[in-house]
């Protein structure tokens, strides 16, 4: 059962017309907001009893908003056929195009100024994730959005800076010096930003009361799209039983519905790992989450678990990302970075 309603099924529908025909669409993120600036933040990793270093997660000083769903197919397919006629730093993978684990985005054309690359995306993966990107895609896609969605050439008023400064930069030794610009207006979540809209109990105000799975549950999500109850995500069970239909691996932003975190995002717990910005043992960004693939199952969507196991130039089937915005109006007061609160003991509801 798809729950994408009203206007939003009216975006997604004129978004496939026009991606269809390969015309640039304006995108819209979908955002929710996330209050309690200066809360506690937690222990998360292995010491929690997870897996991945220990760090205090999910203390954050500013306001700011997030967005409700995973970066979709669709969305991104608007920004690559707005910066990538040329695709001089490999935004598209031709693994995007599978239609099983792929995002169902093809590209056709040279990739030269006679015949510039165009992008389509098949319709039934407009709103699903797009997969297959790596952090500096994110970071790009970030600073596109950042910059207002322009049409060009991949360039510093497009995607080389913004919210990230990359000028070029893609290697995985480059992109780990990357850090967000203190005017950022959009980013890709930091691991706090992304630790505070998945588990964070709003209703606590600024204590460290923190949910396990970012489904508002301290129970193990099942996996029923079909139940209103709530608490169900996208990942699989042994042997390889994933809960999707007509023979798809993701399953469409918000499809399971009453089953958002405590700020009101989906998803934030399968269908695919998110990139944050956080640099974990010193070489790997933060991945969080978990995936509709990942060995671990349901485990990998507890509150726990930081994997490091992927370089910030690597992309997969089970990779995607969100964002995060400043609100409007921004004010300095909002984007200070460094706070992170006090370290208070976990409590449970």
């Amino acid at each position: 059962m798809i729950s994408v309603r009203g206007v939003a099924r009216a975006a997604v529908a004129a978004a496939m017309l026009l991606l269809a025909a390969g015309a640039v669409q304006a995108v819209v993120i979908d955002t929710v907001p996330v209050g309690n600036p200066g809360n506690t933040g937690e222990l998360s990793g292995a010491g929690a009893g997870g897996a991945g270093p220990d760090r205090i997660c999910g203390a954050v000083a500013y306001e700011y908003n997030i967005g409700k769903y995973e970066v979709t197919a669709g969305q991104y397919t608007a920004f690559l056929t707005a910066v990538a006629a040329t695709d001089t730093y490999g935004l598209y993978s031709t693994s995007m195009s599978g239609t099983d684990y792929g995002s169902g985005i093809a590209r056709s054309g040279g990739g030269t100024v006679g015949n510039p690359y165009t992008y389509t995306v098949d319709a039934s993966f407009v709103n699903r994730p797009v997969n297959y990107v790596s952090w500096g895609d994110a970071a790009r896609f970030a600073n596109w959005l950042h910059n207002g969605q322009p049409t060009g050439a991949q360039g510093l008023s497009t995607t080389e800076d913004g919210a990230y400064y990359l000028n070029g930069t893609t290697s995985d030794a480059q992109l780990l010096a990357v850090s967000r610009e203190v005017d950022w207006k959009w980013a890709v979540t930091s691991e706090d930003e992304w630790y505070k809209a998945a588990y964070h109990d709003k209703t606590a105000g600024l204590a460290a009361t923190y949910f396990d799975y970012p489904t508002s549950s301290n129970t193990a999500p099942g996996q029923d799209m079909a139940d209103a109850s709530g608490n169900n995500a996208n990942y699989y069970t042994a042997p390889y039983v994933y809960p999707i239909d007509s023979g798809k691996y993701f399953t469409v932003a918000g499809e399971f519905q009453n089953s958002d975190s405590p700020y009101g995002t989906f998803d934030q717990g399968g269908n695919v790992w998110e990139w944050n910005e956080a640099i974990i043992t010193g070489s790997y960004p933060i991945l969080r989450g978990g995936s509709f693939n990942h060995y671990d199952f349901v485990g990998s969507l507890h509150a726990a678990i930081r994997l490091d196991s992927y370089g910030p130039s690597s992309e997969g089937d089970n990779i995607g990302f969100r964002v995060s915005e400043v609100p409007e109006p921004a004010t300095m007061s909002l984007l200070a970075l460094g706070g992170l609160g006090m370290l208070g003991r976990r409590r449970r509801k």
